[in-house]
């Protein structure tokens, strides 16, 4: 148990190291700024003290410079580069080439990468690094980064070399001698090296960076996407840790207990013994005075269907805190039991000291979920900070699937999007417009949050069940929550978006995948043909906003506002059937990212015609205070930091990163070094 003593003293430390961030700045002038996580810092955040850019301003930001990874076959842009002592480090591309920029002009100045592998050539994520893992040994930086073949490597961050003493040589042709550690090597699978591990025993591979927390590299992980699964065997995407020096493995921390450890009775049928995924894809955050590290996770082995692994599934979709040292689990909760909706944990834990009302000081951490939930906790405790209830859910019908009864609701924040889909839900501007969405309903099994998937061959008529938030949320991993730890204020990008789900027979699923994972045929999987309803007036069928920011004060857990994102799309905004009806912003329908100053909240988005914009936003009303055309919208994330005394935002443009910045940059840009 941790003493009320340790828990005020992480608060205090944690509060006061935030206030002298926020104050470095204005000691020094801002000459620097730093952005060392995708997140910014170890709470993930996305709030920078950054203020030269302002309300006054904002309309005179311009492009400073673009650097372009497409002749590194960069494509998706999810990867936020970390501004760290004068230099920007990013991945790119399915190579996940290591890249270190010149934060001033855009330029180059060293690229490293792995040779090819067979276990690369097969990731499904390998353009999905996300950034880097970045600490400082012996007074060197060095970067850290895990390839789509899942090796780790650790770079001199000055040179780009190859960091020497880390890790042991690797048997394959062209790998350098030292720098590497071959991570499948301390998951306990046989594996050839230079292939990988079997396919039908399963695969693992990450999207997002290592971790670097008191000299210990923490490594999450990635499988196949669960709705392209038809097969039941995989391998358990287990937490690693090593030596940030050396490269030693530390410890290994099982995500499906084995016997005799905490929640293996949560796996019925022996399913432990091969049933796998429940990895780490989204980032992991950290308390580092606490030494923990605070793991999101996603469900187990095929969405939709799980009778093949009854129980609870611990630690399935999960939030687990670890010791950094030794990978002792502290505490968890479980966000959903027996997970088949693909309601994986999407994005970091935010980290947070709280001042709660009637409960005083307390040092939080919360998930925000793909079900439009924020679960809040006490982070060196795991108790939440309002009550979580337990409530009773709809029941499967399909043969073989046995759901938990119930599942975890938080009583507080109230749920910031869609949840579940009833008539009510339905766009509502005539009469005539609603009873045509009802009309396209009606093949389809509406439900609450929770709403079970039904097979093809049903006894209800129905051609899917409907799932909404769907697989894609609520809030997703492109558009990372922020928050402002000046005020505990959590603002959450969201969308209004639902799933249709048809189960058919596993080997009928099977014939989707070219190389699927596993052996076994699940009795059921995702089939091709639950399409979705279609209102016929090409308009959406839910009532907006289609997208929000909703700006919640974690400190009371009351929504403060709530902001429609972007502008009405055109196909909305001049649909003959809207013709003469007001009907105000409805949101562009996109998940936008974000990032967090002292002056304001900044997003990036669309105008009704598809121009890419930024916005400025007052972060204590939600008024748009700024918007300025961009050429291009940001992907996934969104960061800012101040390099020689200006500030720069960066766009993370699909194969561009474009630094915007006041004209000031520029001209100091031109003067050199």
């Amino acid at each position: 148990m941790i003493r009320k003593e340790t828990l005020m003293k992480s608060f205090k430390t944690t509060a006061l190291a935030g206030l002298l961030l926020s104050s470095s700045g204005s000691l020094l002038a801002q000459d620097t700024v730093e952005w060392t996580t995708l997140g910014n810092d170890f709470a993930h955040t996305r709030f920078s003290p950054a203020d030269e850019i302002t309300t006054d301003n904002f309309g005179d930001l311009e492009v400073a410079w673009e650097w372009d990874g497409a002749s590194l076959g960069a494509v998706s842009g999810r990867s936020t580069p970390s501004y760290i002592n004068g230099k920007l480090y990013t991945v790119a591309g399915a190579r996940r080439h290591v890249v270190a920029i010149d934060p001033k002009s855009g330029e180059t100045l060293w690229t490293h990468r792995l040779p090819n592998t067979g276990r690369w050539e097969y990731s499904m994520r390998a353009d999905y690094g996300k950034g880097i893992g970045y600490a400082e040994i012996d007074g060197r930086g060095v970067v850290y980064m895990i390839t789509p073949g899942f090796f780790l490597t650790a770079l001199d961050a000055e040179t780009g070399a190859p960091l020497e003493g880390f890790g042991e040589p690797v048997p394959i042709d062209g790998f350098p001698d030292t720098g590497v550690v071959d991570l499948l090597a301390d998951l306990g699978h046989p594996y050839d090296p230079y292939e990988g591990v079997p396919l039908e025993t399963g695969y693992i591979t990450a999207s997002s960076p290592p971790i670097v927390v008191n000299d210990t590299v923490i490594v999450g992980n990635s499988a196949e996407q669960g709705y392209h699964q038809s097969r039941i065997e995989n391998i358990p995407g287990d937490i690693l840790a090593y030596d940030a020096r050396s490269g030693d493995f530390k410890w290994k921390f099982n995500v499906i207990p084995r016997p005799g450890e905490y929640g293996h009775e949560t796996w019925e049928n022996d399913a432990w013994q091969w049933t796998g995924d429940v990895s780490s894809w989204a980032p992991i955050s950290a308390d580092v005075d606490a030494n923990l590290v605070y793991i999101p996770t996603n469900g187990a082995t095929i969405d939709y269907y799980g009778g093949f692994r009854p129980g609870d599934n611990l630690f399935g979709t999960s939030l687990i805190a670890l010791d950094a040292t030794t990978g002792e689990r502290a505490w968890h909760f479980q966000m959903v039991k027996h997970d088949i909706w693909n309601y994986d944990n999407p994005m970091a834990p935010i980290l947070l000291d709280l001042d709660v009302e009637g409960q005083g000081q307390i040092p939080a951490v919360m998930q925000v979920t793909k079900q439009s939930f924020v679960y809040a906790f006490n982070r060196l405790t795991g108790e939440p900070i309002w009550p979580i209830e337990d409530r009773e859910v709809p029941q499967s019908i399909v043969p073989g699937e046995v759901l938990s009864p119930t599942q975890p609701f938080p009583t507080k924040p109230a749920p910031f999007d869609i949840q579940g889909v009833s008539i009510d839900d339905l766009v509502d501007w005539t009469p005539e417009l609603r009873q045509q969405a009802i009309n396209a309903y009606a093949d389809y099994q509406m439900g609450p949050l929770f709403n079970p998937p039904i097979h093809r061959a049903n006894d209800l008529g129905k051609r899917s069940a409907m799932f909404c938030p769907g697989g894609g949320g609520g809030a997703n991993i492109t558009a990372p929550a922020v928050a402002d730890p000046t005020t505990g204020m959590l603002y959450v990008s969201s969308q209004t978006a639902c799933s249709a789900i048809q189960l058919v027979p596993g080997e009928e699923a099977d014939v989707q995948y070219a190389e699927p994972t596993g052996t076994t045929y699940a009795q059921y999987a995702n089939g091709p043909g639950g399409g979705a309803p279609r209102h016929p007036a090409g308009i959406p069928l839910y009532k907006p906003p289609y997208s929000r920011i909703t700006a919640i004060d974690m400190n009371t857990g009351e929504h403060a506002w709530m902001i429609p994102t972007g502008n009405t799309p055109e196909r909305v905004a001049n649909n003959p059937a809207l013709e003469g009806i007001e009907i105000g912003n409805t949101g562009s329908g996109n998940l936008v990212p974000m990032t967090i100053t002292p002056t304001m909240l900044i997003y990036s988005d669309t105008e009704s015609d598809g121009t890419p914009m930024l916005y400025a936003v007052d972060k204590a009303t939600g008024e748009t205070v700024g918007a300025i055309e961009v050429p291009a919208r940001s992907r996934y994330g969104m960061s800012t930091w101040v390099h020689d005394g200006h500030q720069y935002v960066m766009l993370q443009t699909g194969s561009k990163l474009t630094a915007m910045a006041l004209p000031g940059a520029a001209a100091s840009a031109a003067g050199g070094h």
